[in-house]
């Protein structure tokens, strides 16, 4: 099938990124993540599925982040960002524990469309980040031009505090704002674990995964203000993206929904910050114009 290329429309006065979205070939063998109450995601997400949003959004590139701890992803995933113009980036995943780490890392990154790497640390031990095996993995990156993207809980956050000190030359960006509790409304530990990580000028975050840790049926824009309030007066404008979570936030927002919330909170800033928050900070810490 031939790739389809996105137009900006005439009112999208720059190119808008999603930081964050994923692509999967639905296996109900290998995604058992995706529990029965999550139904909708029990299907394949390809980008032809997600072109429509995009330009009704106007949103030109994205950047697509692994969802399976394996090598056959980051291949997948390279694959399909050779074949489709607007994946501008692709994180994906090596064994950071494997003796020849640097190897798997110099192998992938022969593709220039490898922007970074993930691991599924929310499914580890709190303090998965700082075994030295792990660290040794994450040192392997050293002189690349790739980043490291961390998808915790909050209650792992005091490891990643000692990781960012650890690495000041590495850029980190949290995933989904550390998961913070929203629907159980107990934002006190992760807004303050929130505020100290933010005084390493290596980290960003990303606004995404917000509906998702809110409640699927009953959120309310209102609900997630507070959370995106501490990581602004935090992170600050310059090292903020937005990141749409899609397919997964499908199990409690449209795609467009997810846009708007960010649109919103921000209607009021200088251009200038919705262009970091929708575009700039995303090139810029995936290095995408390189």
């Amino acid at each position: 099938m031939e790739a389809r290329s996105i137009s900006l429309r005439p009112n999208d006065a720059y190119p808008r990124i999603d930081s964050h979205q994923h692509f999967w070939r639905y296996d109900p063998a290998r995604d058992t993540w995706i529990t029965d109450d999550m139904a909708v995601l029990k299907r394949d997400f390809l980008p032809d599925d997600l072109l429509p949003d995009l330009q009704a959004n106007g949103i030109s590139g994205t950047v697509a982040i692994q969802t399976d701890q394996s090598e056959a992803e980051t291949t997948f995933l390279l694959e399909l960002a050779a074949q489709y113009p607007q994946i501008r980036g692709v994180v994906g995943w090596v064994d950071l524990c494997a003796p020849n780490v640097r190897e798997q890392i110099d192998k992938f990154a022969r593709s220039p469309k490898l922007r970074g790497l993930r691991h599924i640390a929310q499914a580890e031990a709190d303090d998965f980040l700082l075994r030295e095996d792990v660290m040794r993995g994450i040192a392997a990156m050293s002189g690349t031009r790739l980043a490291f993207d961390i998808l915790i809980y909050e209650r792992q956050l005091p490891a990643v505090l000692k990781l960012a000190d650890k690495f000041p030359s590495q850029r980190f960006v949290i995933d989904h704002l550390a998961k913070p509790a929203i629907k159980a409304r107990k934002p006190a530990t992760w807004s303050r674990l929130m505020r100290t990580l933010a005084t390493n000028a290596n980290v960003y975050c990303k606004l995404s995964g917000l509906v998702t840790e809110a409640d699927w049926k009953e959120w309310k824009p209102d609900d997630l203000k507070l959370y995106l309030d501490v990581v602004f007066d935090a992170f600050g404008t310059a090292r903020l993206m937005f990141g749409s979570d899609w397919p997964v936030c499908l199990l409690a927002a449209s795609y467009k929904q997810v846009v708007e919330i960010i649109e919103e909170y921000v209607r009021a800033m200088p251009v200038s910050a919705h262009e970091r928050i929708f575009a700039k900070n995303a090139i810029r810490f995936y290095r995408l114009e390189e």
